[in-house]
């Protein structure tokens, strides 16, 4: 009786023998589009001071310096993923990493929030094509077995993105003028791309899907509609106003015809027979929900450190490290979790976690013990990690691995949307309470100071300053002001975060089953020569 082979590996062995060089190189490549929005956390206030020092961004102006990334990248993901899928994710990384450089640099020199909001959205055309790709290439040079360790260091390199941005920013801001946020993206864009050539091999599907153009103008136009009505709303504090409902009404409808023709195409952008499978669906919607929440509270974090507690940027940027030392600590070690307790437990566990941490900034004032803040923020990127890592695995092993471009695309989208909804949601809390707050403590001003002053504490600190002796008695009601619009807003966040515990809870598997050994799927990736 002849005992049956032993299946031959699916990875040639010459790239399998550098895989983790090769993940180092995407690794590089990740950390400069996640760096890019952790750094521009701690500019945030120095934007939104006046020339020459800043830019004299208003809040919904700095909303949508963040948003116009976060949905250009998000609608052009999926454009992204399928073309890395056919002409090779390697030439697709190349691409964006360039078109990324550029807009860093172009962004540097900004003369305007304007100009600003321009050149970010061109440094997420070029993100667009890094990130969806980077998992992809992940995917086909690691075998299965060693795919969910790969995917958390791959996640634990978020953390590292996170640690580094803000304390790189701080130290940029206290040295250099504040476009030098962005224009250190240049030189390491440059390291990355020179260590791609060299390292990482090319890899496409074999049967990649046609582009859909319709589906990426459609999702992208329902997108800014939908997510400037709910900026506006929050600028005006009035979701009532008729341009504000009527954006917000068109936004959905170009969002439901961009469902309708997808499931209608025979090329379809985003393939909604995916969502099908709940467990699919679930981690989808726990990695959206969780950015939802995360992103709306990093906004705002910012303005309590730097406004009302009066820490540097290069302060504040060190206040997040614990956040960002807990994800590194804990995303490539998420998995053990999740094999001993299962990924829905390990989830829930993880958003709950999350929730309670929003909850804690509900209850900060001004003269909190700052090492509350940072045992929050420690326990916050330990909730992140374990959601991440399992939620991350499922959704690339959910579909078969020829489509682990459009697996990674699916899944950033839903980060990136759910961030951009978290900032402009949140945020619109944020300004509407904040407005609210502090109306009737700007009686006397002239009316056109008094509707300046109301848009942000940045705003009423700014005219206080500018008032001199006069403007003190401002500055306790702003901030008085701004702390109860970050408790509303805090416990938001916790109520998306629940929804998301409630949803992995019911739809998510429990503890993981043995991986099917030998099956049959395709060599993807070519040996360099």
């Amino acid at each position: 009786m002849t005992t049956p082979a032993a299946p031959a590996p699916r990875i040639p062995e010459a790239v399998h023998r550098r895989r983790w060089a090769i993940l180092g190189v995407l690794m590089l490549s990740l950390l400069i589009v996640v760096l890019d929005n952790s750094i521009l956390n701690v500019a945030i206030k120095t934007i939104s001071t006046p020339a020459p020092t800043g830019l004299g961004a208003t809040q919904s102006e700095l909303e949508w310096a963040i948003n116009s990334y976060t949905l250009v990248f998000a609608g052009l993901l999926f454009t992204a993923g399928l073309l890395g899928d056919r002409v090779g994710r390697k030439k697709v990384l190349l691409g964006g990493l360039a078109v990324f450089g550029v807009g860093s640099a172009l962004a540097a020199e900004s003369g305007s929030p304007a100009q600003l909001i321009a050149f970010r959205a061109l440094m997420a055309l070029g993100a667009a094509f890094v990130m969806p790709a980077t998992l992809a290439v992940l995917m086909n040079v690691f075998e299965r077995e060693e795919q969910p360790k790969a995917i958390g260091i791959w996640a634990g390199g978020v953390g590292l993105a996170i640690a580094i941005g803000p304390i790189t920013g701080g130290l940029l801001l206290d040295h250099f003028w504040w476009g030098s946020v962005f224009l250190i993206n240049v030189p390491i864009v440059i390291l990355a791309i020179a260590l791609m050539v060299w390292l990482v091999p090319d890899s496409r599907d074999p049967r990649p899907g046609r582009v859909d153009p319709v589906g990426v103008v459609l999702s992208v136009v329902g997108l800014v509609l939908l997510v400037y009505g709910i900026i506006k709303g929050g600028e005006l504090a009035d979701f009532t106003d008729a341009t504000v409902l009527s954006t917000i009404v068109a936004g959905l409808v170009v969002l439901a015809a961009f469902i309708v023709f997808e499931k209608r195409s025979d090329h379809p952008s985003l393939d909604v027979t995916y969502f099908k499978n709940k467990v699919f669906s679930a981690a989808m919607a726990a990695i959206a929900l969780v950015f939802f929440a995360l992103m709306g509270v990093t906004f705002f974090s910012v303005f309590y450190t730097q406004s009302v507690r009066g820490y540097s940027a290069l302060q504040s940027g060190l206040l997040m490290l614990p956040l960002a030392a807990a994800q590194m600590i804990f995303a490539p070690r998420a998995r053990l979790v999740v094999d001993r307790f299962g990924n829905k437990a390990t989830t829930t566990g993880g958003l709950l976690l999350i929730a309670a941490t929003l909850g804690a900034f509900a209850t900060f004032e001004a003269d909190t013990p700052i090492w509350i803040l940072e045992v929050v923020f420690f326990l916050m990127g330990a909730g992140m990690a374990h959601i991440m890592t399992p939620t991350s695995v499922v959704i690339m092993q959910a579909l078969p691995r020829e489509k682990a471009g459009s697996a990674s695309a699916l899944s950033n989208t839903f980060r990136q949307v759910g961030g951009a909804l978290g900032i402009a949601v949140l945020g619109s809390v944020l300004s509407t309470a904040y407005r609210s707050g502090i109306e009737d403590k700007l009686g006397a001003l002239p009316p056109g100071l008094r509707e300046t002053a109301g848009e942000s504490i940045e705003a009423t600190l700014g005219v206080a300053e500018k008032l001199g002796p006069r403007g003190q008695a401002l500055v306790d009601p702003a901030n008085d002001a701004f702390l109860h619009a970050m408790h509303v807003t805090a416990l938001g966040g916790v109520a998306v975060a629940v929804v998301g515990a409630v949803v992995v809870a019911l739809f998510l598997p429990g503890r993981p089953t043995e991986p099917q050994q030998g099956r049959d799927e395709p060599r993807l990736v070519a040996t360099p020569e």
